[in-house]
């Protein structure tokens, strides 16, 4: 519980956190594994991919390169990660872990495991808040304080 103005208020008892495997992802991970276990919150990891289809490959392949394509098609590798995800934030201390791989766009997938799990805390990354591309289209970060509707902790990852 934390004191503030003579009244009491409860610490975040539910916190998500979005991670894709990168490191500046996992940085994230791990800051909001140190805000659970310090609150003795529930830590939601959550991963977004795309499915497994041919077209969905291509576009894949052609945005990030046929190296890096598979690791955001399909649940295998999302589910990789988030064992990854899992074992650090069991290490910082986290007792109450739910991981969820999610199908869909990053952004959108986090404000809906928000409110699926009714959380009160989300944690993200800032990678995209300054790239041109994070500008034009829209980052993340940016999408999920906009419409998150609880509040948002922007790490600092990069």
């Amino acid at each position: 519980m934390c004191a503030w103005n003579g009244t009491l208020m409860s610490a975040y008892t539910t916190v998500v956190v979005g991670t894709d495997g990168s490191d500046t992802s996992l940085a994230a991970v791990d800051r909001a594994a140190t805000i659970a276990a310090d609150a003795g919150a529930t830590l939601v990891i959550a991963c977004a991919y795309f499915p497994m289809d041919s077209k969905t490959v291509a576009t894949a392949q052609d945005a990030l390169g046929p190296e890096d394509a598979y690791e955001v098609v399909g649940s295998a590798p999302a589910e990789d990660t988030l064992q990854t995800a899992r074992d650090r934030a069991s290490n910082k201390g986290v007792e109450n872990i739910d991981t969820r791989a999610v199908e869909g766009r990053p952004g959108d997938t986090l404000k809906r495991v928000v409110k699926d799990v009714n959380a009160d805390l989300l944690v993200v990354g800032n990678v995209g808040l300054n790239t041109l591309a994070g500008r034009i289209l829209g980052s993340v970060p940016l999408d999920v304080v906009r419409h998150a509707g609880v509040d948002v902790l922007v790490v600092h990852t990069s």
